[in-house]
């Protein structure tokens, strides 16, 4: 399968202390595509809606709502609508972000017609799709690779098989990260029951918010988690004892996906191609300019909590991450066999899931090669 994934890796010399970065800008959408430098002044709060600029010809939507999460993993939403560098693609058009932190509620957003485009992790992309029986969503690009790791406590647990019996905390049950561990534990030949998470490995459900202080008082043992929240871990005395990525072929998995409502798409699709112009230009800005990539994510994430990252946190989160056009379909229906091998659903039928033809049609005139649905998409 092609890939257009570019590594989001770290320059040798030091990054600028996060604390002491500047506030780039305080709207998720900001000046135009394509600048090299870091802004120096924000624009607004952070849910306030991206100004069109004036006289600006409008696309075939005077706005469009774009969902997606506070996390690296979500790093072509941060650097793209923090640098303006979707915005600029959408001429005329307003931009309405919206920040979730859970799956199901941006799922739930899209149904309601409150939300147009969304960043989304693959689990809740395929629940979305299952239980609306095929209409309500497609994906229309991949977005990240990687930036998943099982954190422990290193006095606790040395080895993988030290896992047994002990309490390990994932985001959400049947969430991406959810699923990759009660795979992962089945794989091992040990059982966990799926709703209950209690078995020969405790699986506790907790909220990425809260994960960092149920480690520190040692209500968990390790956690496997995405970025951020890996490198939070580690900053508090925890020891990274798998990497994700060393569990898939090529290293590579889709994390994060960009998903679409199918009424907009079929009433809006100049405004979708703007969006995905927006984010191919996003991920080949965050790998000419990794630094300055590292830095706007960083300032898009104090825009939204009040606070950065430290750099001891976001050096290491953001080497892990891989931005990337390429959904990795391939990878999509591998993580959908491993929750019904976890009896967390059942058989799905994901043909048309994909809808790839605005993507390869921006990737054709970027002079990039196309992306594969791995046969799941929309006839």
């Amino acid at each position: 399968m092609p890939a257009t994934g570019t590594t989001v890796k770290t320059l040798r010399r030091g990054l600028v202390a996060a604390a002491a970065l500047p506030l780039l800008i305080g709207a998720l959408a900001s000046c135009g595509y394509g600048s090299e430098a870091a802004k120096d002044e924000p624009k607004g709060k952070a849910d306030s809606a991206a100004p069109a600029a004036d006289g600006a010809k409008k696309l075939s939507a005077s706005e469009v709502r774009i969902g997606y999460f506070p996390n690296l993993t979500h790093a072509t939403a941060l650097v793209g609508l923090q640098e303006g560098l979707i915005e600029k693609e959408l001429q005329g058009t307003k931009i309405k972000p919206q920040s979730f932190n859970a799956g199901p509620s941006e799922i739930e957003a899209l149904n309601g017609g409150s939300l147009d485009i969304g960043f989304i992790g693959p689990s809740p992309s395929i629940n979305g799709y299952v239980k609306s029986k095929g209409s309500n969503l497609r994906i229309i690009s991949g977005s990240a690779s990687g930036g998943v790791k099982l954190v422990v406590n290193p006095d606790k647990i040395k080895t993988l098989d030290d896992l047994k019996g002990k309490k390990i905390a994932t985001p959400q049950k049947g969430n991406t990260q959810d699923v990759a561990f009660l795979n992962w534990i089945n794989e091992k030949g040990w059982k966990v029951d799926p709703e209950s998470g209690k078995g020969d490995v405790s699986v506790v459900r907790t909220d990425n918010k809260v994960t960092p202080d149920a480690f520190k008082q040692g209500s968990i043992d390790g956690a496997w988690v995405p970025e951020p929240t890996a490198s939070k871990l580690v900053s508090d005395g925890g020891s990274v004892l798998l990497d994700e990525t060393a569990l898939w072929p090529d290293k590579k998995f889709v994390i994060t996906n960009i998903i679409v409502s199918q009424k907009f798409l079929k009433e809006h699709p100049d405004v979708v191609e703007a969006v995905l112009a927006g984010t191919v230009k996003t991920n080949e800005w965050i790998n000419a300019n990794p630094e300055k990539a590292k830095a706007s994510a960083n300032a898009r994430l104090q825009a939204e909590s009040g606070k950065a990252l430290d750099a001891k946190i976001i050096d290491p989160a953001w080497q892990s991450i891989l931005v990337t056009d390429d959904p990795l379909a391939s990878t999509l229906k591998t993580q959908s066999d491993w929750a019904v091998k976890a009896k967390l659903i059942e058989e799905p039928d994901l043909a048309g899931i994909y809808d790839l033809k605005p993507l390869n049609k921006v990737l054709k005139a970027a002079g990039k090669p196309e992306v594969s649905d791995a046969g799941l998409g929309a006839k």
